[in-house]
């Protein structure tokens, strides 16, 4: 039996599968989202409720959802045609921040765990806040649908017990006559009323045993889900310590990296050195080979060097008799040299000697002058 239409609309939406179920909550709801963030959404992997497994590739719009229909709060979440998250929010849920940008509840009716991680540690408290917010309202909705339970259920109880009365009351102080005229619609309407309200109880029953059984599968699921809160908090410490390991060790490689880039220089310097070695053995190779060709024309020079020499040889004999020849002209030209000074010592004497002679012909030529001028005196006198 389907009660207010809840459970009917329950069942079909399980029977239309996550994505029809959560795009039937949203039509159902009908109502704009209370809060709307982006995020990567993570659920714990069900095998080893350690790993966290990405839901989504990339970062989806994740939403807050007032259900009117259930009186209820939801996370809602879908990527295409995917629903990735369609969580409806109890007073025993918990959302934990697992570092600055991370954070994750636990779905007992899902029987998983959610993970979120945003772009900034102030997307993650907004959400935070919200999600206490949505933890309180929903704590608040869930007390007063009690309290309206307990108080038909306490209605239903003192109508059932207080219509027997009533009715024994006046038949008591009622005569045969108003018996006889008002005891079959009467009863029959008591009968009627009384029908509906075993129902009612039997209902109630079964609700409350159907909500005690709901309450313990929640605490059990409570308890495997804290286990695996507890897991995945030591699976956080284990993952802090491998991201230090990967930190460490991407240093490590980092620095390797700088060893190997100036590894990789100095390999860099080496090839350049080896082209210029290239470079300057090609030029002393093509050295080599001028001085082999050179030393191709001094082999074949020399073999024309018997010939050379015994020309020399002819040309130092011609050479030595030429210095002979040279000496003997010298000593030649040092003899007309001395002989020279000796005509010119004889010459510069003679010309004194001239001069003397010169200068006596001349006082005997002034005598012969006086001389003949005297005759022509005497020649004159006589």
């Amino acid at each position: 039996m389907c009660r207010a239409g809840g459970g009917c609309k329950r069942a079909e939406s399980e029977r239309k599968g996550p994505v029809g179920a959560a795009a039937g909550a949203v039509q159902e709801m009908g109502e704009q989202p209370i809060f709307t963030t982006r995020a990567h959404v993570f659920q714990i992997d069900p095998s080893t409720k350690k790993n966290w497994v990405p839901a989504s590739k990339q970062a989806v719009t994740v939403s807050y959802f007032y259900d009117v229909t259930r009186n209820s709060y939801r996370i809602i979440s879908v990527d295409g045609a995917k629903v990735i998250i369609n969580s409806t929010i109890t007073p025993n849920m918990t959302f934990t921040k697992t570092s600055q940008k991370f954070g994750q509840w636990a779905d007992s009716r899902a029987n998983t765990v959610f993970g979120l991680g945003f772009s900034s540690e102030q997307q993650l408290t907004k959400f935070a806040d919200k999600f206490q917010e949505v933890k309180e309202a929903a704590k608040l909705a869930k007390d007063k649908s009690q309290e309206k339970i307990e108080t038909s259920s306490n209605h239903s109880q003192e109508s059932g017990c207080e219509t027997p009365s009533s009715t024994q009351a006046s038949s008591v102080n009622g005569t045969d006559d108003e018996k006889a005229s008002h005891v079959g619609p009467a009863d029959t309407h008591l009968k009627s009323e009384n029908d509906k309200l075993k129902i009612a109880l039997t209902q109630s029953a079964a609700n409350v045993k159907k909500w005690e059984i709901e309450l313990q599968t929640l605490r059990e699921s409570n308890a495997r889900l804290t286990t695996a809160l507890q897991e995945s908090a030591a699976s956080v410490e284990q993952w802090k310590k491998q991201f230090s390991i990967c930190r460490d060790e991407n240093d490590r490689l980092r620095n390797k990296i700088d060893e190997l880039e100036e590894q990789c220089s100095e390999i860099n310097r080496e090839k350049e050195k080896n082209t210029q070695l290239k470079r300057r053995i090609e030029e002393l190779e093509s050295e080599l080979r001028e001085k082999e060709t050179e030393l191709k024309d001094l082999r074949k020079q020399s073999e024309i060097i018997p010939q050379l020499m015994s020309e020399c040889e002819y040309v130092s004999e011609k050479l030595e008799a030429a210095e002979r020849d040279n000496q003997n002209l010298e000593d030649k030209v040092r003899s007309l040299k001395t002989d020279i000074e000796e005509s010119k010592y004889r010459q510069r004497h003679l010309k004194v000697e001239l001069k003397s002679f010169l200068e006596v012909l001349d006082g005997k030529i002034d005598d012969l002058h006086d001389f003949r001028r005297g005759l022509s005196k005497l020649g004159t006198d006589n």
